[in-house]
């Protein structure tokens, strides 16, 4: 198998893979936006909404969309191995476009919410879908780094709403009162164009995702035969789609049947399944993302004033962009578990350090520097490598099913991270607070290291045969 593999490495068609990965990317793309915009809108909406001095209501507005990321994430594993990738794809990019209509020209507060969970729908189908179909068309020794576009699109998107919100926001006065807000163009206006502003890269995921092909495993699953050569062909010539294909065949003879969510709790199912879930809460539970949400906070308690909080959120920014194409060129060099090893114990590290800092209430510069360290951690490892893993590890029979419960765990543990951080911060301080996320990192190193198998280089029929006994 390995010596077929390499004698037709030089046929693969870089070019294609990756125009078609960073089409389904775009799915990536549109969920950092979407997820980020809501931050520079939120002055001038909750004004608009007249929600500024209800703290309920403004968090319900941040976090609404999780309920449609939870919503999007089941709907994936019910329907995505029955109607396949692209579809669902292509339904996720309408759902992010009506989002975007609707979010901005909302003039009711529950007008504004429901397309708000419209759009967490449409994050909760892209951040399981996109991935997924990026590992299923790219072969196992450029699988991590293409699956890491996806990541990479995410960073991106996140930059590009902090852009377009400063871009929109900057003409606002400094210290103007809630009535000025109120009555400015941005408060009319301007915060409606932020939503707007997602509909350009939103059409082109729509519109591009018509162009790209099944992925080849969900076609051979549903025995097309003719579309998986031909899929397959135009990404590594006829070799490597005969080779290909006998292998996802081989994998495929013993599945009969339709897919049922009770099958993943079958014996040889349930490992693998663990692996996933707990992966997935990891990722959130490391507590980076803390860091993004509450980044006020963070700077604040760290000793800095509103003006520096506002560039250093845009240093954090640009160091997450860095060291994800540096976990692009390392993921199939150093492999997702050495990543994986590295990210876990740093961050374990790094808050341990912090949570001291913190303690003994040293500000400035130090604590921006560990600040920068952790998202250099996080982006060169469970940031992007996670979802490597993920894409990967499931069998092809239930791949949609168990991706779905990943994400849905990745969601939910999201969504406990941002509701609870208020309250850790409150009754154990900054540093209390870094301290638990640190053990949950030292937990998450032992996991990793008696759990996590080496998936690099590998095709997915070989890992499913290797994971699933």
């Amino acid at each position: 198998m390995f010596a077929i593999t390499y004698l037709i490495m030089d046929k693969l068609n870089t070019k294609y893979i990756f125009a078609i990965s960073m089409v389904s990317a775009l799915g990536g793309l549109l969920f950092g936006y979407d997820w980020v915009v809501i931050g520079g809108a939120k002055p001038f909406y909750e004004q608009f909404f007249n929600i500024a001095s209800s703290p309920a209501m403004q968090g319900w507005a941040m976090s609404c969309a999780l309920v449609g990321c939870l919503l999007g994430a089941m709907l994936s594993g019910m329907l995505s191995d029955r109607f396949g990738r692209k579809r669902l794809l292509i339904l996720s990019a309408a759902l992010f476009v009506f989002s975007a209509v609707g979010t901005g020209a909302a003039n009711t507060f529950n007008v504004f919410v429901f397309y708000r969970i419209l759009g967490g729908i449409a994050i909760g189908l892209a951040s399981n879908l996109s991935p997924m179909y990026i590992a299923e068309v790219a072969p196992g020794s450029v699988r991590g780094r293409f699956v890491s576009l996806n990541q990479l699109t995410i960073v991106i998107g996140i930059l590009l709403a902090q852009l377009v919100n400063l871009k929109i926001a900057e003409s606002v006065a400094a210290g103007a009162s809630d009535v000025e807000i109120l009555n400015s163009w941005n408060g009319q206006h301007g915060w409606r164009w932020m939503f707007w502003a997602e509909n350009v890269p939103a059409g082109l995921f729509f519109f591009l995702m018509f162009f790209v092909p099944e992925s080849p495993r969900w076609l051979a699953k549903n025995g097309n035969e003719q579309k998986v050569l031909k899929t397959l062909g135009k990404i590594g010539g006829v070799k490597y789609a005969q080779h290909a294909y006998a292998d996802i065949k081989e994998t495929l003879k013993s599945e009969t049947g339709k897919v049922n969510f009770k099958h993943l709790f079958e014996p040889n199912l349930r490992g693998v399944l663990i692996i996933g879930i707990v992966l997935a809460a990891f990722q959130q539970w490391c507590g980076i993302n803390v860091i993004f949400n509450y980044a006020q906070e963070v700077f604040a308690a760290a000793g800095y004033g509103v003006s520096d909080i506002l560039f250093n959120i845009v240093i954090t920014g640009s160091v997450n962009l860095i060291f994800t194409f540096v976990a692009m060129y390392t993921v199939d060099k150093l492999g997702r578990r050495a990543l994986m090893v590295l990210g876990a114990g740093g961050l374990a590290g790094i808050y341990a350090v912090m949570g001291g800092l913190y303690y003994f209430q040293v500000s400035g510069w130090p604590l921006l520097l560990l600040v920068l360290l952790a998202i250099a951690c996080y982006a060169i490892s469970l940031a992007p490598v996670t979802w490597v893993v993920l894409s990967e590890i499931f069998p092809n029979k239930i791949r949609g099913a168990a991706m779905a419960v990943a994400t849905f765990s990745l969601w939910a543990a999201s969504f406990v991270l941002t509701y609870t951080f208020p309250l850790l911060n409150k009754f154990l301080g900054a540093s209390g607070t870094f301290w638990i996320y640190g053990i949950i990192c030292f937990a998450g190193l032992v996991f990793i290291k008696k759990k996590l198998p080496e998936t690099k280089g590998k095709s997915l029929e070989e890992l499913e045969k290797e994971l699933v006994k």
